[in-house]
């Protein structure tokens, strides 16, 4: 996490333009320290309950963070086959692996059962196929869409009655059917209603709705509420009260188990919360640029490493490492990407120079994941900051990289 200490910001107490220095720039550089925080306030919270945590790794892939929430006790929630054969060759049991997939075909979910993994079911055609194919002898979790409302832009929000995600409430009596008529062993239940939900109220109702269907399922061990809590972007922003939810979902939790009639387990799949603050994405400024209406700050990356701000309008702070003190100007900062790349519009910067380096904060969910090749640019280098050392966990990019699967025909050569 970027701080500003003794008029320098470091990470992790290593000064940010050391590692800029190191390793070069773009960068991203993630904060272990972060990362153990947020994972223990979210075990605090949740003490009172048998609960489980699977890091959804599909915010932050390298496999020496998969390693860290390993080694700190969390689980793996994974949405594809090759996110779970990562997970387990990161180390992680099957057993402690999650896999939700959404729109995959059988062969896939087939290759997730031999790997023992548990199977997480969205759909209903799928459910047929899988329970005429295993029956009884693969226990199943299934996904419901409880049809609420939630997350902070609609692309993140999955748990509404437009979304693909799930199988709906109101198709509870076709799903019994299906699992009884193919003998298919339900043990959990999962919901996922979207990202950025700020209000423990939306939680709290899609969790009484989930309760509401467990009548149909003699069999389950876990319900899993998925995620979905918001952290902050700005200096003077909001975030999930997680002490709040804690306290009051595990007092629901309890209530349920008794009318249940035994104890379950209670799980959740972090992602954003337990990454997106460890992680500061670094960039040189290669350009000013003044026009009639404004003056551009041009970094050396753009939407190819961090597509979040055009993607989603998401906010990520930004400040100039290299100039704590300098006097507050106004400045829209952009990528050199051939397309309208905007990191921030009208953000106030200690004054700009070009050389500088701008650090945007939050940048350790859905960042180097979701970056890309566009334009032929690399991706940039991941470094790792943990107990006061930095460590390269992905080296940057080259042309063979770009070109490595590339075929060169001989009719053109």
């Amino acid at each position: 996490m970027l701080q500003l200490q003794n008029n320098q910001y470091t990470i992790g107490g290593i000064p940010a333009l050391d590692l800029c220095q190191r390793y070069g720039t773009p960068i991203y550089v993630y904060d272990t320290a972060s990362m153990q925080q947020q994972y223990n306030s979210l075990k605090n919270a949740f003490s009172g309950s048998n609960t489980k945590i699977k890091f959804a790794c599909k915010a932050l892939n390298n496999i020496n963070v998969l390693r860290f929430f390993k080694n700190i006790g969390a689980g793996l929630d994974t949405v594809s086959i090759q996110e779970v054969w990562t997970g387990l060759k990161a180390g992680f049991l099957p057993k402690d692996i999650i896999y939700t997939p959404n729109c995959v075909s059988l062969e896939e979910i087939d290759l997730a059962v031999q790997e023992g993994v548990q199977i997480n079911i969205d759909n209903i055609s799928i459910l047929e196929q899988f329970g005429h194919k295993y029956g009884n002898s693969v226990p199943v979790c299934i996904r419901i869409n409880p049809h609420v409302m939630a997350g902070g832009n609609i692309n993140i929000s999955t748990g509404h009655i437009d979304s693909k995600f799930g199988i709906s409430i109101y198709q509870m009596r076709h799903l019994e059917r299906v699992i009884k008529s193919e003998n298919i062993k339900v043990n959990g239940l999962h919901m996922h209603t979207g990202s950025d939900i700020l209000d423990v109220d939306v939680f709290l109702r899609a969790a009484d709705i989930l309760f509401e269907v467990t009548d149909h399922f003699p069999d389950l061990e876990f319900i899993d509420f998925g995620s979905g809590f918001k952290v902050p972007y700005k200096p003077d922003d909001y975030s999930t009260d997680v002490n709040e939810l804690g306290s009051r979902l595990t007092a629901s939790f309890k209530d349920f188990c008794k009318s249940y009639g035994r104890d379950l387990e209670l799980w959740f799949e972090p992602g954003k919360y337990l990454v997106s603050q460890s992680g500061t994405f670094m960039a040189k400024v290669n350009v000013i640029k003044q026009t009639t209406a404004t003056v551009f700050v041009g970094v050396d990356s753009g939407l190819n490493h961090l597509i979040r701000p055009m993607f989603y309008n998401s906010y990520h702070h930004m400040v100039n490492v290299s100039n704590p003190d300098g006097k507050p100007r106004i400045y829209t900062v952009v990528g050199y990407i051939c397309e309208t790349d905007t990191f921030g519009w009208d953000r106030k910067l200690s004054e700009v120079n070009e050389g500088d380096i701008i650090a945007f904060q939050n940048a350790g969910a859905y960042g180097f994941t979701m970056s890309s090749n566009y334009n032929s640019r690399f991706r940039p280098a991941e470094v790792l900051v943990h107990e006061g050392k930095d460590y390269l966990i992905r080296q940057r990019e080259t042309l063979d990289d770009l070109l490595r699967n590339q075929v060169e025909i001989e009719a053109l050569t």
